[in-house]
């Protein structure tokens, strides 16, 4: 394999592109940015955009595209350029091509290692020379325009274009063979083909016992139903490599699969210990915690996320109400009353905002033995809640959210409403544990477990019922029946086994009977909302590729969302 090149030969590559790269300087003293924008000059990077705040890196961001980031970790708003990255890549504000660098003179353990997890391009540790910069950046604008299409392709969620691109690199003379073996073997897990992804991985520990090749590896396993197989070389590599965050978290949930909760805890609780700003992480160790009945843990860790995620464009209803409940688990009303308050402060003007604390404030009132109180906030709550799925925005409402209304419709007696709102969540919601569990939670936390357990059990009936009938039109060769029957179940349960189903019908159905744009509109619609749900999940990425290629095979443009920007584990560089 060729030896990568060298700065010199690099820069007089990128020579005569750096003039059209623009840049964005993050820093709160312009002198910074000033020396900053001086030796970017001497790369010959004179379109420059300054930014003190991350308020004004997020109105840069969405006003141009930037080539270049170049971040300091302390910003102006007490806010840092881990929560800045985190930010960008959650809302999918910058592509994939895009460089983006951190530069501190934190050298403190855990910040180090909160920004190397992130997987930014590179980070500087102040000072730095201008030599020290000029061959990072090169290095990694370089390794972008080699990766340039396939970035592309992931950007737009293309990734069997994607897959193809692989290999046509795999068979150029470059340096960043292995770069492309990662890449390819994300990809095909990331379509559901783990076995193939197996075989690319263990190719590449034959050569070297990278981390990345072995949590792929743990992660092709899993995906094959190989739990334990996984849980091992998980450990295996949290043993071998403690820093490697990534770990920890498939650990955790592989653990969790696998029905070993204190495990998944305990795991997660040693990644936040060690990378103690990630706030998604901290969620995870709430959430798990809670699922335990360990409130004291979730309640510290849910803290956690609400100081870190709030004033920020992250910020969530859900991380006041977790915070809150947790609160009112503990006996801590008057905590949780003033969560309810903050709530109701920094969403001012929400009606999702109101309805959360409506919410709130009815089990804040239950829980204190005012049953008329709790009453009156439990039906404006409902009231608005009902507003919202007439306006068409119920859709806005979390699961959390809605499950939080109906416990407190439960804990006043009105188990009718409750009823309603959980059957929706229970069946747009069937295949993930934690949200079947947190049913089961609030049904035996108000004494109603059987009620619970028989309401479950009637929606999974349902579901079965719903899914059953379009499968078996399609296999009786009524193909049009088939599309309408799986239509019908997605409008009604828009859960993402119906959504799928009901894309790859149409996109079948368009193949054989011809393009016909009001159906490829309702399967577009039918795509993209289930990757509101899980861009990452294989089924919906398979029905992507489906839809894209029959549209492709019309020459019509395919319009899905951006899938590969952000996600914790989507192919990235």
């Amino acid at each position: 394999m060729k030896t990568p090149e060298s700065t010199a030969d690099l820069l007089q590559k990128l020579s005569k592109d750096l003039a059209r790269k623009r840049a964005l300087l993050v820093d709160r003293f312009p002198n910074a940015r000033s020396s900053l924008r001086i030796m970017l000059s001497a790369l010959g990077v004179t379109a420059v955009h300054n930014a003190g705040t991350s308020a004004e890196v997020l109105r840069q961001v969405k006003a141009h595209h930037f080539d270049i980031i170049l971040s300091d970790y302390q910003l102006e708003d007490g806010r840092d350029g881990q929560q800045l990255l985190e930010e960008l890549r959650q809302q999918r504000l910058v592509a994939l091509s895009t460089v983006f660098m951190l530069i501190t003179s934190e050298r403190a353990y855990h910040n180090v290692i909160s920004i190397a997890e992130l997987a930014p391009d590179d980070y500087l540790i102040k000072p730095f020379t201008a030599d020290e910069l000029h061959g990072r950046l090169v290095r990694a604008l370089y390794k972008k325009q080699f990766f340039a299409q396939l970035y592309e392709h992931l950007d737009n969620g293309a990734f069997a274009d994607a897959l193809a691109t692989c290999e046509r690199l795999l068979a150029q003379d470059s340096g960043f063979q292995f770069d492309v073996l990662r890449l390819k073997g994300e990809i095909l897990n990331v379509l559901g083909r783990p076995a193939e992804a197996q075989a690319i991985y263990e190719q590449v520990l034959a050569e070297r016992m990278v981390p990345w090749a072995r949590i792929g590896l743990a992660i092709s396993l899993r995906s094959q139903k190989q739990l334990a197989e996984a849980e091992t070389v998980g450990q295996a590599l949290i043993t071998d490599f403690p820093e490697f965050m990534a770990a920890y978290d498939f650990l955790a949930e592989v653990r969790e699969e696998m029905g070993k909760l204190p495990e998944a805890q305990e795991t997660l609780e040693s990644a936040a210990t060690i990378s103690p700003n990630n706030s998604a992480r901290q969620r995870m160790v709430g959430d798990v915690a809670a699922r335990n009945q360990d409130f004291r843990t979730a309640e510290k860790a849910y803290g956690k996320v609400l100081e870190r995620r709030r004033g920020s464009s992250l910020n969530n209803l859900d991380d006041y109400s977790n915070l809150a409940r947790v609160m009112l688990d503990l006996g801590h009303t008057e905590g949780a009353k003033r969560i309810t308050d903050e709530l109701r402060r920094d969403w001012r003007g929400s009606k999702q905002g109101e309805l959360a604390a409506l919410v709130m404030e009815g089990l804040c009132a239950d829980k204190e033995g005012d049953p008329t109180r709790a009453r009156l906030a439990v039906e404006k709550a409902l009231i608005l809640h009902d507003a919202l799925n007439d306006e068409g925005k119920g859709a806005l409402v979390s699961s959390k959210l809605a499950l939080d209304l109906a416990h407190a419709c439960l804990a006043t007696g009105d188990e009718a409403s409750a009823q309603e709102v959980v059957r929706k969540v229970a069946a747009e919601n069937h295949e993930d544990r934690a949200t079947i569990a947190r049913i089961q939670g609030i049904y035996a936390k108000t004494g109603k477990e059987k009620n619970g357990q028989a309401l479950l059990a009637q929606v999974g009936k349902e579901i079965v019922e719903l899914n059953n009938r379009g499968v078996l039109a399609a296999r009786s060769g009524d193909l049009e029946g088939s599309v309408q029957l799986l239509m019908e179940a997605a409008e009604r349960v828009p859960n993402l086994q119906f959504l799928v189903n009901a894309t790859k019908a149409i996109c079948t159905l368009l193949e054989l009977k011809g393009w016909n744009p009001a159906l490829a509109k309702r399967a577009l619609g039918y795509l993209q909302t289930a990757q509101d749900k899980d861009m990452r999940n294989a089924k919906v990425i398979s029905a992507v590729d489906m839809y894209q290629r029959i549209s492709r095979k019309y020459g019509v443009t395919a319009a899905t969302h951006s899938a590969a920007r952000g996600g914790a584990r989507t192919p990235g560089p």
